[in-house]
C-alpha cells in the first residue's frame, strides 16, 4: 500500500464519511463546548455528507477533482462550530493533495499537518483542547514509510492529544469528557484507517449519558450561520463586521463563497450587516438553549411534571421558526425543496417530556414522512396526531390556538378551524421558464403563490406583493410579513402603507429563497 490513486483516495473518504455516522449519537452524547447543544456529531456528519456528495457528482480519476469536491462540498454543507473548521481542515488536507497524481506517505503526512493549519488560521479565536488540538496533534505525529504507518501514528497521536482535552478545558473536565469535536476528528481518522485496513463498519455504541445533563437549564444564544455568494470584499473585511456580534465566531470563504458561524443573542442584526457583502443563500439561526432543554426533557431531568400536550411544527427561516417557538412549538427545519425526514419527525416528537404530540407538517409534500413518524412514535408509547396543515400561514394560525395543558381532543378541532381562516402568501423567484394555469414564468422573474398556487408574475418582488394582497384581503384583518434575508424592510413598509385597513407586522427572518411570506387572518 505505497500510495492510492484518485478513485481510492474518493472511497476512502466515503467510507470514513460512513464510519463516522456510527458514532453520531456517540458524539452528540459528549458535546459541552462551546455550547452544550448536543449537536456536535450531527453537524460533523452533515458536513462530510455534503462533501460526499460532491464527490459523486466528480470525476474521481482526477486528483484536482476529489480535492475540488472535499473542499467545495465541505464548505457548503457545513454546519455548527466543530463542522465549519472540520471544512476548513479538509480544505488544508485538499490544497495538499489537489496536485498529486497519488496519494503517498509523505503527501498523506503533509496533507494532515496543512489541513491542521488551515484550520488554525480560520478561528478569530481559537481555543486549546478542541478539535483544533486533536487535529494539530495527528499532523505532527504523522510519520511513516507507508500509508498505514502514517494513519496509525496520526491516530495514536491524535486519541492523547484528545485524552488530554479536559485538562485543556475546565468545562470538559467539569462534566467527564473528552472534547466532541476532538472525538470527531479521531473517528474520521479511523475511517479512513479502516479503509486502508479492509475493516468492516462497526456496531453503534450504546450511549448510556448525556454530558450535557450536568449543566442546569441556561440561556446561550442563537448558533447562527450564513452562506453567502457573489461576495468580492474581503474575507477579513466580513470578520471584523461580525466580530461584535458574539463569539465562537468562524468566516471562511472559497469561489465566491462564504460561510459564517457565530453564536449571538442578535441573530437577526447580524444577518442584517452581512447581507449587504453579497447575496444569502442560505441561513441557519438555532436556539440553543432550546437544544439544551431538549437533551435535559429526553433524560427525564427537568423538574416539573409536563402538561399533555406538546407541538412540533415544520417551518424554514430562522423567523419563522421563532415564531412557532414562541408559540410553544417544537421546530424542525424543512419546508418547499427541503422536506424534513421520518428521522427528524421522530426525533423532535421523541424529544418532547408531553406524553402526546399535536404535528404540523406545513407541506403537503411532508404528509407521508408526518404519518410515518406518527406510527414509529405511537410504538415508543406517544400518542402523535398529524394536523394536516398545508402552508405556513395555516401553521401559524393553528399555533395560536395550541394550549399545552389541554388534551388534544380538545384542541384539535379549533385549531383546524384556525387554520382554514389563513391565507399565506408566497414571493419568490421562478426556478425556469414554463408557463402554468396561462401564466408566463420566466426563470429568475418574481412570482406569487396563494396558498401554494402559482396566481402571478411581476416585475418586482413588492409589486407581486402587492397584487397578492389585493386578491386576498377581503375579510382579513391582520398581515403578517416575514422578509427574505435580502430584502430591505423599507419595500415591505412601501406597500404595507397601500393597505390602511390591514394591521400589518414586518418581521425578518423568512426562507431563504423568498423575498416575502406573508400570512393574512
Amino acid at each position: 500500500m505505497a500510495s492510492w490513486a484518485p478513485e481510492e483516495v474518493a472511497e476512502a473518504f466515503r467510507f470514513a464519511t460512513d464510519w463516522f455516522g456510527v458514532y453520531v449519537e456517540e458524539l452528540n452524547a459528549l458535546n459541552v463546548y462551546p455550547v452544550p447543544d448536543g449537536d456536535t456529531g450531527t453537524n460533523m456528519h452533515l458536513t462530510l455528507q455534503s462533501a460526499r456528495r460532491e464527490l459523486d457528482l466528480a470525476d474521481t480519476s482526477r486528483m484536482p477533482e476529489v480535492a475540488r469536491a472535499i473542499a467545495y462540498g465541505s464548505l457548503l454543507g457545513a454546519r455548527g462550530n466543530s463542522g465549519v473548521i472540520l471544512s476548513q481542515i479538509l480544505k488544508g488536507f485538499s490544497e495538499a493533495i489537489r496536485k498529486k497524481e497519488v496519494l503517498d506517505a509523505k503527501t498523506l503526512a503533509e496533507a494532515l499537518r496543512l489541513g491542521a493549519e488551515t484550520g488554525y488560521r480560520a478561528v478569530m479565536r481559537p481555543v486549546e483542547g478542541t478539535i483544533l488540538t486533536v487535529a494539530r496533534a495527528a499532523g505532527e505525529g504523522a510519520r511513516g514509510d507507508s500509508l498505514k504507518d502514517v494513519l496509525e501514528s496520526a491516530l495514536a497521536a491524535a486519541r492523547e492529544a484528545l485524552a488530554k482535552t479536559p485538562e485543556l478545558l475546565p468545562v470538559l473536565k467539569q462534566a467527564g469528557v473528552v472534547d466532541a469535536g476532538g472525538a470527531g476528528y479521531v473517528r474520521f481518522l479511523e475511517g479512513i484507517h479502516g479503509y486502508a485496513l479492509g475493516l468492516s463498519l462497526p456496531e453503534p455504541p450504546k450511549v448510556e449519558r448525556y454530558a450535557q445533563t450536568a449543566f442546569a437549564t441556561e440561556e446561550f444564544g442563537y448558533c447562527t450561520e450564513f452562506l453567502m455568494e457573489g461576495v468580492e470584499v474581503p474575507i477579513e473585511k466580513i470578520r471584523e463586521a461580525v466580530a461584535p456580534f458574539g463569539d465562537s465566531l468562524l468566516v471562511v470563504g472559497a469561489e465566491g463563497y462564504v460561510k459564517g458561524h457565530v453564536h449571538t443573542d442578535d441573530p437577526d442584526g447580524l444577518l442584517a450587516t452581512v447581507a449587504r457583502f453579497g447575496r444569502m443563500v442560505r441561513t441557519k439561526v438555532e436556539d440553543m438553549s432550546e437544544q439544551h432543554t431538549e437533551i435535559l426533557a429526553m433524560a427525564g431531568l427537568l423538574e416539573e411534571a409536563p402538561p399533555p400536550t406538546g407541538l412540533v411544527a415544520v417551518a424554514l427561516g430562522h423567523g419563522v421558526a421563532r415564531a412557532f417557538r414562541s408559540l410553544g412549538a417544537r421546530v424542525v427545519a424543512g419546508g418547499q425543496t427541503q422536506n424534513p425526514s421520518v428521522e427528524d419527525l421522530l426525533s423532535a416528537i421523541k424529544s418532547l417530556p408531553n406524553p402526546k404530540v399535536i404535528l404540523l407538517p406545513n407541506n403537503p409534500n411532508v404528509f407521508m414522512a408526518a404519518e410515518e413518524a406518527a406510527k414509529l412514535a405511537r410504538e415508543v408509547g406517544k400518542e402523535v396526531h398529524v394536523l394536516k396543515t398545508r402552508t405556513i400561514g395555516q401553521g401559524l394560525a393553528a399555533a395560536v390556538r395550541y394550549e399545552p395543558e389541554r388534551e388534544p381532543e380538545e384542541l384539535l378541532p379549533e385549531m383546524a378551524e384556525a387554520m382554514e381562516g389563513a391565507v399565506t402568501l408566497e414571493v419568490t423567484w421562478a426556478s425556469r421558464d414554463a408557463e402554468v394555469d396561462g401564466l408566463k414564468v420566466l426563470k429568475d422573474k418574481p412570482i406569487g403563490l396563494l396558498d401554494g398556487q402559482l396566481v402571478l408574475v411581476g416585475k418586482t418582488p413588492e409589486e407581486v406583493l402587492e397584487g397578492l394582497v389585493r386578491l386576498a384581503q377581503e375579510g382579513k384583518e391582520v398581515l403578517t410579513l416575514f422578509l427574505g434575508p435580502n430584502t430591505p424592510k423599507e419595500a415591505a413598509e412601501a406597500v404595507a402603507q397601500k393597505f390602511p385597513a390591514l394591521a400589518v407586522e414586518i418581521l425578518p427572518g423568512g426562507p431563504d429563497r423568498y423575498a416575502y411570506l406573508g400570512v393574512l387572518e
